[in-house]
């Protein structure tokens, strides 16, 4: 009898399959879960090598706390009902046979959705309730402000740190209980709990207690979520205000009121019905409710707005206009502005300015929204460097006396290495810029260019002869990433600066601070080739024990890092502290709580010809602060964070919850208080605000007929003109200031404003210069309102006069004849003299690809008197009778270009007379209705006034040859020209 062995049977392919998905699923998993470490692991290090990693630490508790809660407080009770529902239907039920396949298919999943459906929701749940873990500890931490809200005497503390945790619970409650009564609606409806059929709705005894207990929970929280509502009726718009007005005081929120009381007496008929079965009264008094809430909520705020507000709108809203008086400038700091009524003086005398004349020796004609080519051109040295554009400003201590500033840092720009840009260059040799260029704001160059108090590689000047750090390895423009370090005694390979024609000789450096997280060790290594997706950080032989890697290097970054909870000001300027460049940050904390406090957009705010496009995670306050003053080190890149307003109740509810992050501002150098200054974009919030809350009471608030706007910037119509930077002295002070001012003209709808000065806005941006003391007038508000009966031109009139003045036109057409091309600066209004004075370097530079800004004539003007010449001081005293009596940084210039153009204005110069002034007049006259003919599109008379220029240049042209210039007036312009502006 033969045998034969049974075959081996073969795996199934189906496990085979599984095993291999399985297998893959496993890889990527892990393979996900060590990309995420990587990143958090390269977080830690980051913050670790800056001694911050309380923040992160902090940032990791709060939103895994909060996950958790989130995700079992919506797990649990969805996984609850669900089982309640399931295990307490009708064992017998009779089921229709569309419902007998529904069970056919939902009950081979029904474990999986038991527990699948509770995850599904929780982890949406606990990412709901991460976002809000800041919201929550600042609830826990919040701190009292003793200041009372005049509606409900509450402490401002609960509109700030509580209303906004009690908004976000209520919220997350009721989506709970909403889901949980819609899935105990789907699960008892499967299993016969809920019958509907032949017009009949029939619950099983266990599903009503389920359902109606539910419903009255979710009645609950909208009767609570109702009486809150009564509390954020003081932070939200209303018709004219916000914060509740008569209406809303009277009606709204007694209405609230009395919605929440009913909501809870209908709960607790759903609770009752939940024992007794009886729907009708539960459902009846959710109805009525509906009703109410229409009625309450919208016919009777109606009724009392048309029937008893419109018809006696002042006086029954006045206490409540005050109360929004009150709280906006309360909120936005600006409740102790100093008011001055200011008669104006508009006529020029000579001598009107030697009260005056410590103010007008630092006024600016170094404009640094021009000048940045000019400093590029002269102090770049090589491509890879390049300069901020506009530049900062500050001010320095110089030989005993304070000297306002254009400043800027030389740092890296790796885009122009070109074919040099190897990772090689641009991660190990490039890494640092180098040195900081500082140029008097008040004085000029014959040629009209910057007088360089700090310039070259390597540097000469003031801050060289200090012995500061030079190397900017932090900075706004630095590279993604460097790696710096090396053992001592090797061979350095960073680019230090350039010396010597062609890059001949170079010097090169080592870093040698604490700059960034090591990566001296293969895994530190691996973490940040993953992180910024080079290998050749992994393998690299210029890598060694000593590598440090940089980055994360702008200053604003670096500090929103380490600070999270602040909005930052958009204009960080560096500045040489204690022997190293300093990069100053102001930060702000802000909120959209404050009761009575009128909203305001950061964005819009802000924005002006400097700063045109901010962005803000919260851009819609009503409350600011500059509660944190932060430094970045530009070589090692340290931060630093000081409580500058350490009254702030926001601040001191962050200083709980990242404690030890902050040092007291008493801790600030002297040298570092005396470059801190105020800032400037919260300079541009108040003044904002200020349009319309600068007026003090009810009655001048509710007629709104003394609104003011910021003016437009009359080199960019299309946005405000920003806040400038001086050393000056207001009527009321006795010595000049650094300081930051602004002006007002009226505000109109349509842009029909007459562009006159309404008023004038300086606020003291010094702090002083000892450590431990703040200066007693750091940010005083200084504010001068124009007396109605003077009628002082706007910047917008001022340069309209500037553009159209005839003998002016004629200079500037001359300035830029050929391939130049003429650049108005800023337009500074100043408080001198009585008056206000307006000053605007003129700028020429070539149209072609290098561009060299240089100032030739500066324009001024005082009421309606205007003067234009080579220089300031010739300027002032040309306005002012022949001497203003003034004192300014280029009395003893003698610009090289002077005889290209001679002045103009209300005095002091020969004017030109007979044939030649005549003929300047037919130019004048010629150009003026060229343009004009140019504007309306007519072609013809354009022609015939462009040929009728030409005549009268060719005229003033020979007169000129002839010695017949008529003194030192200008000739004018050729044909070619268009007329400035």
């Amino acid at each position: 009898m033969t045998t034969t062995s049974a075959p081996n049977q073969a795996t199934p392919p189906n496990r085979s399959r599984r095993i291999v998905s399985i297998t893959l699923a496993v890889i990527a998993a892990l393979v996900v879960a060590f990309f995420v470490f990587a990143n958090l692991y390269s977080d830690w290090l980051w913050f670790a090598q800056l001694g911050f990693t309380g923040v992160l630490t902090t940032q990791w508790i709060g939103r895994s706390v909060m996950f958790v809660v989130g995700f079992l407080a919506m797990a649990v009770p969805v996984w609850g009902v669900i089982q309640l529902a399931y295990r307490l239907r009708p064992v017998y039920a009779r089921l229709s046979s569309q419902l007998d396949r529904y069970q056919e298919v939902v009950e081979p999943l029904r474990r999986l959705a038991m527990w699948g459906i509770p995850i599904f929701f929780g982890f949406f749940a606990g990412f709901a309730a991460s976002a809000q873990w800041e919201t929550t500890w600042l609830w826990v931490n919040g701190v009292a402000t003793s200041v009372t809200d005049p509606q409900f005497g509450l402490d401002t503390g609960f509109y700030l740190f509580g209303m906004p945790f009690y908004s976000a619970a209520l919220g997350f409650a009721s989506a709970v209980v909403l889901v949980c009564l819609l899935l105990t609606g789907v699960v008892s409806y499967l299993y016969g709990s809920v019958r509907v059929g032949q017009r009949e709705l029939r619950i099983s005894k266990a599903a009503r207690i389920q359902l109606a207990i539910l419903a009255g929970l979710y009645l609950l929280l909208q009767g609570a979520s109702l009486w809150l509502d009564r509390f954020r009726t003081l932070v939200e718009p209303s018709e004219r205000i916000t914060g509740p007005g008569y209406v809303a005081a009277n009606a709204v929120i007694p209405g609230q009121t009395i919605l929440a009381i009913a909501a809870v007496i209908v709960a607790l008929a759903f609770f009752v019905t939940a024992f007794l079965g009886r729907w009708r009264y539960p459902l009846i008094g959710t109805a009525l409710l509906v009703v109410s809430a229409i009625v309450v909520g919208a016919a009777i705020p109606w009724a009392v707005t048309t029937f008893q507000v419109r018809p006696n709108e002042l006086t029954l809203e006045s206490q409540y206009y005050q109360r929004n008086l009150d709280g906006t400038k309360a909120a936005y700091g600006i409740d102790k502005v100093e008011k001055e009524n200011f008669q104006a003086t508009t006529e020029a005398e000579a001598g009107q300015l030697r009260n005056d004349a410590e103010s007008t020796a630092q006024l600016r004609i170094m404009d640094p929204a021009i000048i940045g080519p000019t400093v590029r051109q002269l102090e770049q040295y090589r491509a890879y460097y390049q300069f901020t554009n506009p530049l900062d400003v500050d001010r320095y201590t110089i030989g005993g006396q304070t000297q306002d500033t254009v400043v800027s840092l030389r740092e890296l720009n790796i885009g122009q290495l070109g074919d040099a840009a190897s990772w090689q260059n641009t991660t190990l040799v490039y890494t640092h810029g180098y040195g900081m260029v500082a140029a008097a704001g008040n004085e000029r160059t014959a040629d009209g260019d910057p007088v360089f108090l700090e310039q070259a590689i390597p540097g000469t000047g003031f801050l060289t002869d200090l012995q500061y750090e030079p190397r900017v390895y932090f900075g706004e423009s630095s590279p993604t990433y460097s790696i710096v370090g090396a053992p001592e005694g090797t061979d350095p390979i960073e680019l230090d600066y350039p010396l010597g024609a062609d890059g001949g000789t170079e010097t090169r450096t080592t870093f040698s601070g604490e700059g960034g997280p090591s990566v001296g060790n293969v895994f530190n290594r691996l973490i940040y080739a993953l992180k910024f997706q080079s290998e050749q950080i992994l393998f690299s032989d210029s890598v060694n024990n000593d590598s440090q890697i940089l980055y994360d290097r702008d200053p604003k970054e670096r500090v929103q890092k380490v600070a999270p909870y602040l909005t930052l000001d958009s204009d960080p300027y560096p500045t040489v502290v204690d022997g190293r460049i300093k990069w100053v940050i102001d930060g702000y904390t802000t909120s959209a709580n404050y009761p009575y406090s009128t909203g305001v957009s950061l964005s819009r705010a802000i924005a002006d010809s400097n700063n045109p496009a901010p962005t803000y995670a919260l851009d819609d306050i009503n409350y600011i602060r500059n509660s944190v003053k932060a430094t970045v080190d530009a070589y090692d890149g340290s931060v630093d964070l000081y409580a500058w307003d350490d009254e702030d109740p926001l601040l001191q509810a962050w200083q709980k919850v990242y404690p030890s992050s902050l040092q007291p501002w008493s801790a600030m150098s002297s040298d570092l208080m005396s470059h801190v200054r105020y800032p400037t974009d919260l300079m541009k919030v108040q003044r904002s605000m200020l349009g319309v809350y600068h007026v003090d009471d009810a009655v001048s608030f509710y007629r709104q007929d003394n609104r003011w706007t910021t003016p437009n910037d009359p080199q960019d119509p299309a946005t405000f003109q920003p806040p400038y930077y001086l050393t000056m002295k207001m009527p009321s002070q006795e010595q000049p200031s650094y300081s930051m001012f602004t002006s007002f003209i009226p505000a109109s709808q349509g842009g029909q404003a007459r562009n006159v000065l309404t008023g004038y806005l300086a606020v003291d941006s010094n702090a002083g210069n000892a450590q431990g003391t703040k200066r007693e007038d750091y940010g005083r508000l200084r504010m001068l309102v124009i007396d109605a009966a003077t009628t002082v031109p706007g910047p917008g009139q001022v340069q309209n006069t500037f553009d159209s003045d005839t003998a002016v036109s004629s200079q500037i057409n001359i300035l830029q004849q050929g391939q130049s091309e003429v650049l108005n600066g800023n337009l500074l209004t100043l408080p001198v003299g009585g008056g206000l004075l307006y000053v605007q370097p003129v700028f020429v530079q070539s149209s072609g690809d290098t561009q060299l800004p240089q100032l030739r004539r500066v324009l001024v003007a005082f009421g309606n008197e205007i003067a234009f010449e080579n220089t300031l001081s010739e300027a002032l005293d040309t306005l002012f009778g022949g001497d203003s009596g003034a004192n300014t940084g280029d009395e003893t210039v003698t610009p090289s270009d002077q005889g290209e153009g001679g002045s103009t204005g209300g005095g002091g110069t020969a004017a030109p007379t007979g044939d030649y002034a005549a003929a300047l007049q037919e130019a004048g006259d010629a150009l003026t209705a060229r343009q004009a003919a140019l504007t309306s599109g007519d072609l013809a008379a354009f022609a015939t006034q462009d040929a009728r220029l030409t005549a009268a240049v060719q005229r003033l042209l020979a007169l000129e040859a002839e010695g017949q210039g008529g003194g030192s007036a200008t000739p004018a312009p050729t044909p070619e020209a268009t007329p400035a502006g």
